[in-house]
């Protein structure tokens, strides 16, 4: 395990989050994250991290494909809003609710669903006008239904099994 520490970083007040785990740093500065991992626990790092600069509503749309990093990020991002909830893929079920931190986290998995229509039907709405966060993975099936202000992240395997994380659009 690593630690975290913030760091104001210009005149203007702009913060940098670093978080260190084993010798590897990433960082989520004036709103942008981005970082690599070599193991799960170094991806759960830069999740952690993220969390600490999250506000209710917030979307998050994490592109990438299988094994490249996703649930692992979740689990660090939802540990580093306080909840205990042990944080699973939800390819299976479609979304799991994770509580008990500073925020609810509405975790989707877009990756079997067929269309828009069928998001809806799981109550993207209300998801939506819940006041937590939404974290969805395979969001970039639906970027349609992606509201206006979703911070997309994309998950990559580099050369060396190396996972990027970075943010941008789609």
């Amino acid at each position: 395990m690593g630690f975290t520490e913030t760091r104001n970083y210009t005149a203007t007040g702009d913060k940098t989050i670093f978080s260190w785990t084993r010798g590897r740093v990433c960082a989520f500065r004036s709103g942008v994250m981005h970082g690599s991992a070599k193991t799960p626990d170094e991806m759960e790092a830069l999740g952690r991290a993220a969390a600490l600069e999250v506000q209710s509503g917030n979307v998050i749309g994490l592109v990438g494909g299988l094994g490249a990093g996703k649930t692992h990020w979740t689990k660090g991002f939802v540990a580093g809003l306080g909840s205990p909830a042990g944080v699973t893929s939800p390819t299976f079920g479609l979304v799991h609710e994770y509580v008990g931190g500073r925020l609810s986290v509405f975790h989707l998995d877009f990756y079997r669903l067929n269309d828009g229509a069928e998001l809806i039907a799981l109550g993207w709405d209300e998801y939506l006008e819940s006041g937590g966060i939404i974290v969805a993975e395979w969001a970039d099936k639906f970027p349609e239904l992606m509201p206006e202000g979703t911070r997309w992240l994309v998950f990559s395997i580099e050369e060396n099994d190396l996972r990027t994380v970075r943010e941008g659009r789609i």
